[in-house]
């Protein structure tokens, strides 16, 4: 709730739902998924981020606010995980498949971690990443810079001879049914921008539960939207 963009971003109405309730949607749609945690800070504003998703009933793990990789593993062991996904409030529009996707790669082959994010051809915001909780551990216990704390997974690219790292495409998700947008649609909430975009999206695309990816850079593209938010700094690719 802290963010200095965009105060309170995660608990923003998209249709009715605040951004959290889309992600954790997102998250439990991906049939791998058997277990979803929200982990947040122990600070009194982020109260409600722990609130709502008990109310969803997810489990939650509160640490610290600048230590989001310790926060993240201690979020991970308690849970007992051996396959850890990690998804970023901000996000709204993750597809459940990619989220399928990287999962299936760590949890069925010797890969460490698996992301879209090594070689972006998926834009900004529609990310996911897998990788191992024994792999994670190492990273927990070895990293120490304060990007590696606070961005969680660079580690794991900046010593890839450390891990086996392996990229995931649209192509690799969708076959024939790929789609072109790049890394020049912003699909993450940072700024004010970001937010009348997404909600005009959420307010015009009909869907069911999920609004697949596909309608909304078909919705973007036809209308000419993706300018809205063109000027929003990326101010980091993790």
């Amino acid at each position: 709730m802290g963010s200095s963009r965009l105060p309170g971003k995660v608990h923003l109405p998209l249709d009715g739902r605040p951004v959290l309730e889309h992600d954790i949607r997102r998250a439990r749609a991906a049939e791998v998924v058997d277990d979803v945690v929200v982990a947040t800070t122990f600070h009194r504003r982020d109260d409600l981020i722990a609130r709502t998703a008990e109310s969803l009933g997810s489990r939650v793990y509160r640490g610290s606010e600048d230590d989001v990789l310790g926060r993240m593993w201690s979020a991970a062991d308690e849970a007992e995980a051996t396959t850890v996904v990690r998804l970023t409030g901000d996000n709204p529009f993750v597809p459940p498949q990619l989220i399928s996707e990287v999962a299936d790669l760590v949890e069925n082959s010797s890969y460490d971690y698996a992301s879209n994010k090594v070689s972006r051809t998926w834009p900004i915001g529609a990310d996911a990443e897998a990788f191992t909780f024994e792999s994670f551990s190492r990273v927990e216990e070895a990293a120490r810079e304060p990007h590696h704390r606070e961005h969680v997974t660079p580690y794991y690219q900046e010593r890839d001879e450390e891990f086996e790292v392996t990229n995931v495409t649209v192509t690799d998700v969708y076959g024939d049914r790929s789609f072109d947008a790049g890394t020049e649609l912003r699909l993450t909430l940072d700024e004010t921008d970001d937010y009348l975009l997404f909600r005009r999206v959420y307010d015009e695309v009909e869907y069911d539960d999920i609004i697949d990816i596909h309608d909304v850079v078909e919705y973007i593209d036809r209308h000419d939207l993706g300018s809205v938010n063109e000027t929003v700094e990326q101010r980091t690719k993790w």
